[in-house]
């Protein structure tokens, strides 16, 4: 028997000067049994990180033909696509091809994610922005994981600081683009 994911609920409290995001955000985010803590808790910071109007979390992995996070307009119409972890090339190909903005955040080696891009065909691969989380900030909040969860996240200049109860740890979110084949 297959087993289901697991729902975690956030109350998230976000001070976001880099883009004058003020706001308290309140969401369920469902964890297959496959996904690691890094990778959900990455889906979470994106999705906090990206919020904006008409942003929302696809179904995950039983939906492998759409991004892990995207925005789309009042009419439905796909604005944002914002993928989590290693994409493959295609996927971002595609990506490109259905949104005006493709977005990754990854929780892992980002120069080996830029390597094997860089040396791929994907349309407009210069406009895809792709961020570094912090893979020791990940791994100090997957600790702390629990199914209900309530933290405070404020961003100054790609610095990311998460204050649970009386501790604050923080990291970079360091922006990248694909460089250009040689």
């Amino acid at each position: 028997m297959a087993l289901g994911a697991t729902i975690y609920t956030f109350e998230i409290t976000l001070n976001d000067a880099d883009r004058g995001v003020y706001e308290t955000l309140s969401f369920r985010a469902a964890r297959h049994p496959s996904e690691t803590a890094e990778y959900l808790l990455t889906r979470v910071l994106a999705f906090c990180l990206e919020y904006t109007e008409g942003i929302q979390f696809s179904k995950g992995l039983s939906e492998p033909d759409v991004p892990a996070l995207a925005v789309r307009d009042l009419t439905g119409v796909l604005l944002t696509w914002i993928d989590v972890g290693a994409p493959e090339a295609d996927r971002l190909h595609k990506a490109t091809k259905s949104a005006r903005r493709v977005v990754v955040y990854t929780h892992r080696d980002v120069g080996a994610l830029l390597e094997r891009l860089a040396a791929a065909d994907i349309r407009r691969a210069e406009e895809i922005e792709i961020f570094a989380v912090d893979r020791d900030l990940l791994a100090a909040l997957a600790t702390r994981l629990d199914r209900r969860m309530s933290f405070d996240l404020s961003v100054s200049e790609h610095q990311i600081y998460v204050t649970l109860a009386d501790e604050t740890l923080s990291g970079a979110v360091e922006p990248h683009r694909i460089p250009r084949a040689r």
